[in-house]
């Protein structure tokens, strides 16, 4: 099993570290959990990572459809009640690319070596994730492996629709951004440039602004290659920085903290957490279990530490609503009150599933909403700069007929 280092905090609040053996991710996140440790990063060693990535370029990459459709059918011959090897035997021969055919063939041989369905898996990280791999680990220790392989494939359905319409509503914004920066360039490398020889022809008295844009003009036409440079650095510093932990936590807060953009953001989190909580408490897996994965389906970890410490309070025996109305910027005082409700009525999963459609379909709206004010205000931005860059070009020419004469 491969080798994981950590670091982590105790119950108070004092950092620790070190490495420990598991089957997977997940599998390491529960040993830490049962120590009584907040884990901050649990990283596979790099020999062994790197080991799994030459052997998955070697296969090849499985695109995200042939493996939603891999869970999906192994949960449908397993209902069918075909057995484990046989139905992984079946999938590796009806596979519909090479790759695909290979690593279904790796999981297949790992399983008759006696090597469990989420061990087998765990060594494709690129195609299973960690929390998909602790359903399935739960899954097999439940009993119930074929309902859980088909909840997997129904959230996958369900995560790959609502980030379709998340990058959807960003096209046009972005498209937006990338002609106003190229026109912007194209304006102060080759257009000014002419009408600034034209201007020291005459030796006329230039406006402020004119006499900016100018120089700004100047500048880029002659410090282009370095200013690309530097960009080029600055963006190498900031992709390795947004990496580390630190970085993450950083920009994480930042974007919670930025209006309109935080609420989507928690929002999007908050129905990836329903979803995949309801999900597990309906399969049969236990609350704390449970919200130990969901924790992982989060994709935030400032918000994932926020359910961390929810996950103390259960253990010690407080309510999922008390414990999760700590974390207000993820858990609204109505959901809360909605959570506290179903605990009582003993409809903890249905309620979650709903909340996740219902929050959902808010989300979409306010994406919709985003992109209807981030038109104008591009367009804003856009006719602001061109207009402005015009304009200081402009001015000079009113008063060139006088140094005519």
């Amino acid at each position: 099993m491969p080798n994981y280092a950590y670091k982590a905090m105790n119950s108070a609040g004092q950092s620790t570290s070190g490495s420990l053996t598991a089957a997977n991710r997940a599998a390491a996140l529960d040993q830490l959990a049962a120590q009584g440790l907040i884990p901050v990063a649990v990283d596979e060693t790099h020999a062994q990572a790197a080991a799994v990535k030459v052997v998955q370029k070697s296969f090849g990459r499985v695109s995200a459809a042939a493996s939603e459709s891999f869970v999906r059918e192994l949960s449908n011959l397993l209902a069918g009640g075909v057995s484990l090897s046989r139905s992984l035997q079946i999938l590796s021969r009806e596979a519909s690319s090479s790759a695909a055919k290979q690593q279904w063939s790796a999981i297949h041989d790992d399983v008759m070596d006696g090597q469990s369905l989420a061990e087998a898996m765990s060594k494709w990280p690129n195609s299973f994730s960690p929390v998909q791999l602790a359903m399935v680990r739960a899954g097999e220790t439940g009993g119930f492996l074929d309902v859980v392989l088909s909840q997997i494939a129904d959230f996958r359905a369900r995560e790959r629709d609502l980030k379709s319409k998340v990058k959807g509503a960003m096209i046009y914004p972005v498209a937006l951004a990338v002609i106003s920066c190229a026109v912007v360039i194209f304006l102060l490398t080759f257009f000014i440039p002419r009408f600034s020889g034209m201007f020291m022809q005459f030796k006329a008295t230039l406006p402020t602004l004119t006499l900016f844009i100018m120089g700004v003009s100047g500048f880029i036409t002659k410090y282009g290659l370095v200013i690309l440079a530097v960009l080029g650095g600055a963006f190498v510093a900031v992709h390795r920085a947004l990496k580390s932990q630190s970085g993450r936590r950083f920009m994480e807060r930042a974007i919670l903290r930025t209006p309109a953009v935080g609420t989507v953001v928690s929002r999007f989190a908050l129905v990836r957490f329903c979803r995949m909580l309801g999900t597990l408490v309906g399969a049969g897996v236990s609350l704390v279990s449970a919200l130990k994965v969901a924790r992982e389906a989060i994709g935030n970890q400032t918000l994932a530490d926020a359910v961390s410490k929810s996950i103390e309070e259960v253990q010690r025996g407080i309510s999922l609503s008390a414990s999760l109305a700590s974390c207000p910027m993820l858990f609204p005082p109505s959901i809360t009150e909605i959570i506290a409700v179903a605990e009582e009525s003993g409809r903890l999963d249905k309620e979650l599933v709903r909340l996740a459609a219902t929050n959902e379909d808010e989300l979409d709206r306010r994406l919709q909403m985003l992109v209807t004010l981030a038109e104008p205000v591009m367009l804003f931005i856009m006719a602001g700069l061109v207009g402005t860059i015009v304009i200081g070009m402009l001015l000079p020419v009113f008063t060139l007929q006088d140094y005519i004469k």
